[in-house]
């Protein structure tokens, strides 16, 4: 007789990954009805699915409730394999693209809106020049959701600020460059042909800011509070990169900006650095990946392209 058949054997002949993900799509929808009409299908196919795979894992993978479905412990922890067995077909189709075509592939890209506006466009201006069939998705958003979107593999790496130890211990941080923080106008703007400018000066002007909150306005509070000055008045409140560049170019508007930021719309809109002094605070920006997850061949050439990039920024601070 031959050795018997181990559990995990025993499911893995079993299970599909059809049923996989029609459970991930019922646990994302809440109901059965909804992830029915997501899939294009039928509530009994949906039911059957699940049935299929609760009977293959002899455990149940779903508690209902009057206010919808939720995954058990052992469904919560299939879901998450699950996830990852899906990314890895993903990468797998994503690394035969490559190896079919190196100048072809996807990557999916999340990054905060200073950094997307700027160094990131920057990176995909770099690569898009040099291999012209690689395809970009770019989402863009607060870091606490953006580590969220990692974790999920919604997308395949991040670009942000460090804000110190990473709160999930999947992820991790390669530092790239660092940055500190200038008052900055547009060239038609009068301050710019000033030489000796101090911040009470300019405490009547039009700023264009982040919110107080942000780490930018965390910094103007600091210089203002070291001078004994209010905080400015800012005439208009966004955390828009763009819309900050477009008031500055009118030339009757001024803000604060990384100076990395700087540095890349610099080349599109004519920007000043005023001669302030601000608070020395510097700030690490760099990738964030899963720990131990290998990549794609498209999404290390923007790892190794995002290191060229930021070289000469690290000599040059």
């Amino acid at each position: 007789m031959g050795a018997p058949m181990q559990m995990s054997d025993r499911i893995g002949k079993r299970m599909k990954l059809q049923d996989l993900h029609v459970l991930m799509t019922v646990v994302q929808a809440g109901s059965m009805g909804k992830a029915a009409l997501m899939l294009n299908t039928t509530q009994p196919n949906v039911s059957r699915s699940i049935a299929e795979l609760e009977h293959a894992f002899g455990v149940r993978l779903l508690d209902r409730h009057r206010r919808g479905i939720e995954p058990t412990k052992c469904g919560r922890a299939l879901i998450d394999c699950g996830a990852a067995a899906f990314d890895e077909l993903r990468r797998g189709v994503k690394s035969i693209e490559f190896l079919a075509d190196p100048t072809a592939g996807e990557v999916r890209i999340g990054s905060t809106a200073f950094l997307a506006a700027s160094f990131v466009s920057a990176l995909v201006d770099r690569l898009s020049r040099r291999h012209p069939r690689i395809r970009f998705q770019l989402v863009t958003g607060y870091i606490e959701t953006l580590h969220r979107e990692l974790s999920d593999r919604k997308v395949d790496l991040l670009f942000v600020r460090s804000g110190g130890s990473m709160t999930d211990e999947r992820l991790q941080f390669e530092f790239l460059f660092e940055d500190r923080y200038v008052v900055a106008a547009g060239a038609k703007n009068p301050w710019t042909r000033r030489r000796n400018i101090q911040l009470p000066d300019l405490a009547e002007e039009r700023w264009v800011l982040p919110p107080r909150e942000s780490v930018i306005g965390s910094i103007l509070t600091q210089a203002c509070l070291a001078r004994g000055l209010a905080y400015p008045q800012a005439t208009v409140v966004t955390d828009s990169p763009h819309m900050r560049v477009s008031l500055l170019e009118t030339g009757r508007f001024i803000t604060v900006f990384p100076a990395s930021a700087l540095k890349f719309l610099a080349r599109e809109a004519a920007l000043k650095v005023l001669p302030i002094e601000l608070p020395a605070a510097r700030r690490p920006n760099g990738m964030v990946t899963i720990k131990d997850r290998a990549v794609s061949p498209v999404v290390q050439l923007v790892i190794d392209s995002a290191r060229e990039l930021a070289k000469p920024m690290v000599k040059g601070k």
